[in-house]
């Protein structure tokens, strides 16, 4: 992809957000980060020398193959993928900015423990399955807050930053709604437990979930596809 396609995929995204952002407030403050699994290392270098700087991938072998080739860019890197734990080591080295897939208690204190033995702390949001979709993890939503507590408390080298989930699968926008709804409505309520990111909003529904409250999307084809 030439520069000028690609500058005119992040103002378009950008102009978009902004938007949406002012619709739901002009206060409002929306992060980008830009899913780059289905592009190639010098389409994420030519995005980040326009000035993108956080950046996804959802396996972990390949946000370590992104780390190594890209090391020389201070890329923030975010892990948005199921995390399985015989991978928990290999995240644990590659030591993202944010792991945005916490899907389960079982997994936190896998995690925890892990880090406790390399003492470290890795900042994580919970993932919540707001459409409660058989095909997604995440925690259900009516268990949500009392979990983000419970790992709270018990894991304390998982530092929790907020929550995530991904929009109903669907193409009947109310339902898309209603599932970024129901994880807003968790994330205002953690607030005062120090919740400050509300991760919700892909290339398809990123709008929508902005207007519902999302301060954080994550746009993959919008900016990579061909």
């Amino acid at each position: 992809m030439d520069r000028y396609e690609m500058q005119k995929r992040l103002d378009d995204v950008i102009w978009r957000i902004e938007q949406a952002r002012i619709r739901r407030s002009e206060h409002h403050i929306v992060k980008l980060v830009a899913v780059s699994k289905y592009t190639t290392e010098e389409n994420i270098r030519l995005l980040y020398d326009l000035g993108q700087r956080a950046f996804a991938e959802n396996r972990v072998q390949s946000l370590a193959d992104r780390m190594e080739k890209l090391e020389d860019l201070p890329i923030e890197w975010h892990f948005i993928g199921r995390l399985q734990k015989n991978k928990i080591n290999h995240l644990i080295r590659l030591n993202p900015f944010m792991m945005q897939s916490l899907d389960s208690l079982d997994l936190a204190e896998a995690l925890q423990k892990r880090l406790a033995e390399h003492d470290m702390t890795m900042e994580c949001l919970m993932q919540i399955n707001s459409a409660r979709e058989e095909s997604k993890a995440g925690v259900d939503p009516q268990k949500a807050q009392d979990l983000y507590m419970q790992i709270k408390d018990s894991c304390p080298n998982i530092d929790l930053r907020g929550v995530m989930t991904i929009g109903a699968h669907t193409d009947d926008m109310t339902v898309v709604k209603k599932s970024f709804e129901t994880t807003y409505d968790i994330f205002d309520r953690l607030k005062k437990e120090g919740a400050r990111i509300c991760s919700m909003g892909m290339s398809n529904d990123f709008e929508l979930a902005i207007e519902c409250g999302s301060n954080m999307v994550r746009i993959g084809s919008l900016l990579f596809r061909e």
